[in-house]
């Protein structure tokens, strides 16, 4: 999820740990537990593309990196927080529950988590956007109103377990929600007569009222949405996988690794003149059939013998464009 998110839900846990003996600081150190699994982020600075996006969500999302990390940063705590008469195991659990429950967060996500690295094993529901807002605000706010009071106030505790409960209930029903839009897409497919081998559903970007499919037919992928306030057939537009365009790439090592991260559901593709691999588990940034753009895509090129990958820039207008045609698209075909 985003960082957000991870913030609020990492001060909720925090509060729940210790916040009675420190009140806000609990929530302050939690909100930072929850903040550390995503400093990931930062080996795109210092390896290539391919190995930051291997390890991505990766040791630093693990049960392992929680178990190990939360004595480390528990003892550091505790020479900080002296005064607090708080003993660094409390202050280490509050740090192992802030960095565990972060990956497992992320794992009803589209990119999922290796919760049990090192085994080679990606946790991804797809149920709920990196982005929701109807997960986040809620909970923000019944963390602020927690937040407004003294540590040992019985209201505190109320509105705190309030917004865990909300957060967790909304979170539960957006698993109930894909069971009931995944049976959308599987009886449109059969009244279609389309023969599948595999399908993959997620929500759309920032709701869990608009869903999107990947259906795997052999020599293409069909990308089909379907919302809650659908009254037409679901329309499935085709994608040619054009595997062939790779030639000797495709037996390098990089594509090789490329190939297992988007879990084989991927497509190439030209465009102006640039060789792209398309990642299709995050979907379209736009709807249009004629142009359609990935959410993540790479730039492919051999130079001196060596396959160079790099991730394609993000734009703001993008992001505009995809919010109005899926604000659009949610009240139905």
């Amino acid at each position: 999820m985003d960082s957000l998110t991870q913030i609020v839900l990492g001060a909720s846990v925090g509060e729940v740990v210790l916040g009675k003996k420190v009140g806000n600081k609990a929530m302050f150190y939690g909100a930072i537990a929850g903040t550390i699994p995503d400093l990931d982020f930062l080996s795109r600075y210092f390896v290539d593309t391919v190995t930051a996006t291997e390890w991505h969500r990766g040791f630093s999302h693990s049960i392992l990196f929680s178990l190990l990390f939360a004595p480390v940063c528990g003892w550091l705590i505790s020479k900080i927080e002296k005064k607090s008469g708080v003993r660094w195991q409390e202050w280490t659990k509050l740090m192992f529950w802030g960095l565990f429950t972060h990956p497992v967060l992320d794992s009803f996500t589209t990119w999922g988590t290796q919760l049990f690295w090192p085994f080679d094993l990606r946790l991804a529901f797809q149920n709920i956007f990196v982005i929701d807002p109807l997960y986040t605000f809620p909970f923000l706010l019944f963390l602020i109103l927690a937040m407004r009071k003294h540590r040992l106030s019985p209201d505190r505790r109320k509105f705190n377990k309030i917004g865990l409960m909300v957060s967790t209930f909304y979170l539960a029903a957006t698993l109930l929600l894909k069971g009931i839009t995944y049976r959308k897409f599987t009886d449109n497919l059969k009244d279609q007569n389309i023969a599948y081998k595999q399908i993959q559903t997620r929500p759309t970007p920032f709701n869990t009222i608009l869903w999107t499919a990947n259906i795997d037919t052999g020599n293409e992928y069909l990308i089909g949405e379907y919302s809650l306030f659908d009254t037409k057939p679901i329309v499935f537009r085709s994608y040619p996988k054009n595997y062939g365009l790779l030639g000797n790439m495709a037996g390098e090592d990089k594509l090789k690794r490329l190939i297992k991260i988007a879990e084989g559901w991927y497509t190439i593709s030209f465009n102006n003149g640039i060789l792209l691999f398309n990642d299709l588990r995050f979907g379209l940034i736009n709807l249009n059939p004629v142009d359609p753009k990935f959410a993540f895509s790479y730039r492919l090129q051999k130079i001196n013998n060596e396959v160079i990958v790099e991730e394609t820039p993000k734009f703001k207008e993008d992001a505009q464009n995809v919010l109005i045609e899926l604000w659009a698209r949610i009240w139905g075909n």
